[in-house]
Formats: C-alpha cells, structure tokens, sequence
C-alpha cells in the first residue's frame, strides 16, 4: 500500500484524554493498520486536564520520544500542543500531519497533510437553511459521506498513489465495505 512511513513506525499525539480525541486515535491507528497490517503506533495524551490544550513544550517532548521509538510520521490532535508536536516533527526531518484545518502551511515539506473537520461547509449550510425558514435544530451526524471530512492536499506531501489508496478506503467506508470501530469507550 502507498504509505509515507519508510520505518514502519507512526506516531499520534492527543490533548486531553477524552472520548472525541480517541476517536481521532482510532481513526488513525485503523487507517494505518488497513494499509499495513504490521504498522507499529507509538500514541500519547497530552494530559487530562484542560491544559493539555495548550503544552506545545509537552507536545514537542512527547514527539521527540516517539521519533526516538522510530516514528517517521506524527499526527497531532492536540491544539495548541500540537503546534510543538509539528514543530518538533519538522525539526527532526519527519513527517507532522495537522488537525481541523489545513496547516500544511505551518512546515511546508514537512507537512504530510492535515485532517479537515469541514464546519464551515455545515455552518454555511445551516445559515442557509435559516435565511430561508428551513432550519431544523438537532443533531445531525456528518461524516465522510456528507464530504464533512477529509484531507487537505494543498501544500502538503500526499502523492498521488496515496490520494487513490485514501480515495478508496474513504469509498469503502461511505459503502460500508470496511468497517470502523468507535474507539472511544476505550
């Protein structure tokens, strides 16, 4: 399979140790797995308090002791943690991934790329719907197959056989033929 790690080895960093951020680790780890059933993944929080938003110190220390365990790609879910987890990756010559939005500008040619949360798309879409009388509260569930989201490819070091390989796994998943297990409860 197309994979950016040459080690074999990846990392993630989360921010505090919640559900939603598991979530993003399982994401990941299931991912990766999917695409090399022999990957081994070096993951950490950050803490379990709010400041684990906001350590990039300790996001940077804790990237560091994943590249020292031979991570050649870092994912960070973290916040502001995350800007010295990023930091940190470019800094050893590695691969960072970004979170929400695209922050492949952050360390252009370090960034692999950067996991996109698409609200804007749903904000515009509600705002919309309430300019025009049709707005519904509730809670509705967006996911890939509402394109809510994806990867960002500008700027970052996604090639082109990487593209296809995730293009197809995120069909699979909209048609159900690979399954994700919600991680969350773990």
């Amino acid at each position: 399979a197309a994979m950016a790690s040459k080690t074999g080895t990846i990392g993630f960093v989360g921010g505090m140790d919640i559900p939603l951020i598991r979530k993003f680790q399982g994401g990941y780890e299931q991912g990766a797995l999917y695409a090399n059933p022999d990957i081994k993944i070096l993951a950490n929080m950050t803490g379990t308090t709010p400041e684990a938003w906001n350590n990039p110190t300790k996001g940077a220390e804790l990237t560091k002791a994943q590249i020292d365990g031979g991570a050649d790609v870092v994912y960070q879910a973290a916040g502001g943690t995350g800007i010295g987890v990023l930091q940190a990756a470019a800094d050893a010559g590695i691969y960072g991934i970004g979170v929400d939005t695209n922050q492949n500008w952050m360390h252009p040619g370090s960034m692999l790329t950067s996991m996109l949360k698409r609200l804007d798309l749903t904000i515009f879409e509600q705002a919309e719907k309430t300019a025009a009388g049709t707005f519904e509260p509730g809670i509705n569930i967006l996911g890939l197959a509402q394109g809510m989201v994806g990867y960002a490819s500008k700027d970052g070091q996604v090639t082109s056989e990487m593209a296809a390989a995730a293009d197809a796994a995120a069909a699979g998943i909209v048609d159900g033929s690979i399954t994700v297990a919600d991680w969350s409860q773990e």
